[in-house]
């Protein structure tokens, strides 16, 4: 008869839910209740899906292209760049609209669709067509009463010529 309790697959073997609070990790950082042993709470683990976009002002690039022109090696510019997270085109475009003495276009554009002008007489054109659709529906009223005079005259008409003639 063969024995089976000497081995136990590892599938099988229970661990505790959480470790025991005070209890230090294997990997030897912090305690396992999720806070370092100098009292600073671990890091937020959750990543945020999309970084934001940056807005950057006038002022800003001002700086940085005057940061550039102070360069005299191309690695410092390199190093300018680097550090700024920027692109070489940046600059050129930048330095550009600075030629062209364009500071307000050296603001931050914003995005999507442009809101559509209000027309300045749109206010005096809705007026005018309630206006014109009130006298529409006066026209043609008055126009039914003329209609409906015009065959009462004939009918009074009628009426007298045959009461004359008899």
């Amino acid at each position: 008869m063969k024995t089976t309790d000497s081995i136990t697959p590892q599938s099988t073997v229970q661990r505790p839910a959480r470790l025991p609070e005070g209890a230090r990790r294997a990997t030897g950082g912090g305690l396992a209740g999720g806070a370092g042993g100098d009292g600073i709470p671990a890091p937020d683990p959750e990543v945020v899906p999309q970084k934001p976009r940056r807005r950057l002002t006038a002022q800003y690039k001002l700086r940085i292209l005057a940061e550039a022109d102070r360069c005299t090696d191309s690695r410092q510019i390199g190093q300018l760049l680097r550090r700024e997270g920027l692109y070489s085109s940046s600059l050129t475009r930048w330095r550009r609209l600075r030629d062209q003495g364009l500071l307000d276009a050296m603001a931050p554009k914003t995005r999507g669709r442009k809101p559509a002008e209000k027309n300045p007489l749109a206010g005096e054109l809705a007026k005018l067509q309630k206006e014109n659709e009130r006298l529409r529906k006066q026209l043609w009223r008055a126009e039914r009463i003329i209609e409906v005079q015009k065959k009462i005259s004939q009918i009074l008409d009628a009426d007298l010529g045959l009461e004359s003639n008899k």
